[in-house]
């Protein structure tokens, strides 16, 4: 998922996220939902939060941000989600069971709509073929092309009907969903954790239209409802009691802000008027040294890059995009800009995923390797000496992107410094990226527990591919590991792959900076605010204290 925020590194912590894909029916034996871990629980259960900006869609079809995910998380029911660990929790799946390419999953049968309806297998059906619907273009379409038949519907041009009904997903009644996989993809019931997999009420959406998310008309089916949303400003969750768990939600009600200023979201918390903060909403770098040090302030394990991407339209030299990477300090950026211990990225995958020894290759210098990086730049014709670097108005993006503007000047670039705000950036950077943007920002989190999940953003066809490469050999690495149920045969798929970008004669279309955790700030009396190792939180596991 694309991220909007930086987040804070402890290095220490890295050695936790060695984790792998969860089984069939695991659990959350970390306690009830809105354990207060042993306060007396407050009369009032109101939590204040910083989101720090308006969340684009909440559409589940159309969202691709961690903002409109946090939201979509507490007001709608996956089929199942993940636990801090990123091991697989039964929601709305009972259970399943995978047959070579096939899975089937049992629903629950107290899944409800807010407007009484049951949710059923044909939710779930018409969701899945809404997202892949070539006219819908969205985004995350490529997140389902795993089904067979889903990539053949959402690259349709015409008369689409009938490869529609070709989607390998079917109600075999109410409560059974069948999917047919192109291949065993053993991340596959963890990858439905994300909301791109997320059932939408069909009645609904074709009443309102590209209305249905407003708050008088949106129907859901999660713990929460929404009941307040003020563009810009301000949205309101209440908890919704009729939810098939809702003995277990503490919370009554949440109250998000959208303060981008991370100064002045700082200032609402310390004041009281903020409860917690959405990853590092509320943390200005300049005070990071301060707050780390402080109760309030916390760091868990996140499968996350930090990266720069290049248009290849705008600088089209390899030898260009490679100097460029050589010039970054990585760890001047993590010691001197972010000061948190973030980890230098030397490749695209994060430590933490499954079979990172595998993948890993010191592509990249840690530290600037500048004479290399101009004798790269002297064999480039027609090097593109000024250009615009896009970015978003999120804490920290500005300090990096200063440091590296300064790093690039080393080697004769003039970079201009473009902030905006995270809805006008994603616009701008696409795909395909407006013809002003030469370098952007992004970060991706991790949506499941999976190289394959970072590596398939360079797809050719890919969403989130804002850059403009395109490579066959690359997408034919992609497209075996999707069908190589092995891990050891996968792992090295992978690291093809990663060869492909980054290797001497690789395309370098991006340019990896760090990996990194979550930090937040939440204050004492507010237990449970904890993301998971792909930023998630559960709403359903906080509540307030005295």
């Amino acid at each position: 998922m694309r991220s909007k925020t930086w987040f804070l590194l402890l290095a220490a912590l890295v050695s936790v996220l060695a984790l792998g894909l969860a089984g069939c029916g695991g659990d959350d034996d970390d306690g009830e939902a809105g354990d207060t871990g042993g306060g007396e629980p407050a009369a009032e259960q109101l939590l204040r939060i910083n989101i720090g900006s308006e969340p684009p869609s909440l559409d589940p079809t159309l969202a691709t941000d961690n903002i409109s995910s946090f939201v979509l998380q507490q007001i709608m029911d996956p089929l199942v989600s993940l636990d801090e660990a990123g091991e697989v929790v039964n929601e709305l799946a009972e259970s399943w069971d995978e047959e070579g390419n096939v899975v089937t999953f049992h629903l629950s049968e107290d899944g409800k709509w807010t407007n009484g309806d049951p949710v059923t297998a044909n939710d779930f059906v018409y969701a899945w073929k809404r997202i892949l619907d070539p006219e819908v273009a969205a985004e995350y379409a490529y997140q389902l092309t795993g089904i067979q038949g889903a990539a053949e519907y959402n690259s349709c041009e015409s008369d689409c009907d009938a490869l529609a009904d070709a989607v390998g997903v079917r109600a075999v009644d109410d409560f059974t969903l069948e999917v047919t996989l192109t291949s065993p993809q053993p991340w596959f019931i963890s990858q439905t954790s994300h909301q791109s997999f997320l059932p939408v009420h069909q009645a609904t959406v074709e009443e309102f239209g590209d209305t249905w998310t407003d708050p008088e008309n949106i129907v859901t089916s999660g713990p929460f409802q929404l009941t307040d949303w003020q563009h810009d400003s301000s949205l309101t969750l209440e908890k919704w009691d009729e939810w098939r768990d809702a003995g277990n939600v503490t919370l009554t009600r949440v109250e998000a802000r959208m303060i981008s200023d991370p100064v002045t979201a700082l200032q609402a918390f310390e004041n009281g008027e903020v409860d917690a903060c959405l990853d590092n909403s509320c943390e200005p770098p300049q005070e990071i040294d301060r707050l780390k040090e402080t109760e309030e302030w916390t760091v868990v394990p996140n499968l996350a890059t930090y990266y720069y991407g290049f248009n290849l339209a705008n600088i089209p030299d390899v030898n260009q995009r490679k100097a460029m990477a050589l010039a970054i300090d990585r760890t001047s950026v993590v010691e001197n800009v972010t000061k948190a211990g973030e980890i230098p990225a030397t490749n695209m995958t994060p430590e933490g995923v499954p079979g990172f020894d595998v993948l890993k290759q010191d592509y990249l210098p840690a530290t600037a390797d500048l004479e290399q990086a101009q004798q790269l730049l002297d064999q480039v014709q027609s090097p593109k000496t000024k250009m615009n670097l896009f970015y978003n108005n999120a804490p920290g993006h500005k300090e990096i992107a200063v440091a590296i503007q300064a790093m690039w000047k080393e080697l004769g670039l003039e970079v201009t410094l473009k902030q905006q705000e995270w809805a006008q950036f994603l616009e701008f950077i696409g795909p395909p990226p407006d013809k002003a943007v030469d370098v952007f920002r992004l970060g991706w989190l991790g949506d499941y527990v999976e190289a394959f999940n970072f590596l398939e953003l360079w797809t050719c066809e890919s969403g989130n591919n804002s850059t403009g490469f395109c490579d066959e050999a690359y997408d034919a690495a992609i497209n075996e590991a999707r069908a190589t149920p092995d891990d050891d045969a996968r792992y090295e798929l992978y690291r093809q792959a990663e060869e492909i970008l980054f290797a001497e004669d690789g395309a370098f279309p991006i340019i990896p900076i760090y990996w990194y955790t979550t930090s937040t700030m939440r204050a004492s009396k507010v237990e449970g605010w904890t993301p998971n190792i792909i930023a998630q939180y559960d709403l359903t596991k906080v509540s307030i204290t005295e």
